[in-house]
């Protein structure tokens, strides 16, 4: 079986309201803002992972159109193998946590790379920046309820700005622990700690004992 995506999953979808060709796909996920959640930026993306759903017989070519001076446009459709997949991918994607590795997490796992009063600075950038991000989130919430969206359609919003708004706090607080000096290190403390906890193979006396053997 093909492997999902979250672009894979949102052509499958805009393909189960009618045909239509890729230009036409990648409007409507951003006008429907689903673009905070799929990444519809690069056409070359949405091309390739169009053409994995061809091979894979999950999409068909439904017609080739021209029209006036624009280029020729192939018009796509979905196949009842593909509408079978989507709501395959979509129960997985929803009952199933999937485990990811993003970014930020393995940044705070390598943290003792930096100096402590350089770890607070990126992280004073990184609030800053989180608070935009909410801001920018809230007007848009704003504005979908001004237009009375139903809930339905802004349920990624409501789980994106609570997880912003979670990793805000977190990182606020770890913030306020580097300022007082709650949460620091050097280098004496991490080389002793390495040493501390290095695997029985791989402490002096060991290194030593091997050299002798």
């Amino acid at each position: 079986m093909l492997r999902h995506s979250p672009l894979a999953l949102a052509v499958l979808a805009m393909l189960t309201e009618a045909p239509m060709h890729p230009y036409r796909m990648q409007q409507l996920i951003k006008a429907r803002g689903k673009d905070e959640v799929v990444n519809v930026r690069q056409r070359n993306s949405l091309y390739q992972t169009i053409d994995r759903l061809l091979r894979g017989d999950l999409i068909a070519v439904r017609e080739t159109e021209r029209d006036g001076a624009f280029p020729e446009r192939t018009i796509y459709e979905i196949t009842d193998a593909g509408r079978d997949t989507a709501r395959l991918w979509l129960r997985e994607q929803l009952a199933q946590p999937a485990r990811e590795f993003p970014a930020f997490p393995a940044a705070l796992s390598l943290l003792p790379l930096l100096p402590p009063d350089d770890a607070r600075r990126q992280l004073e950038t990184r609030v800053a920046a989180l608070t935009r991000e909410l801001a920018r989130m809230d007007a848009l919430y704003a504005g979908a309820e001004a237009m009375q969206v139903p809930r339905l359609f802004l349920l990624e919003g409501e789980l994106m700005r609570a997880t912003l708004k979670t990793e805000l706090d977190w990182t606020t607080s770890v913030l306020g622990d580097l300022k007082a000096g709650n949460l620091t290190w050097s280098e004496p403390w991490l080389r002793e700690l390495a040493e501390r906890f290095a695997p029985p193979s791989d402490t002096p006396a060991a290194r030593e004992s091997s050299k002798e053997s």
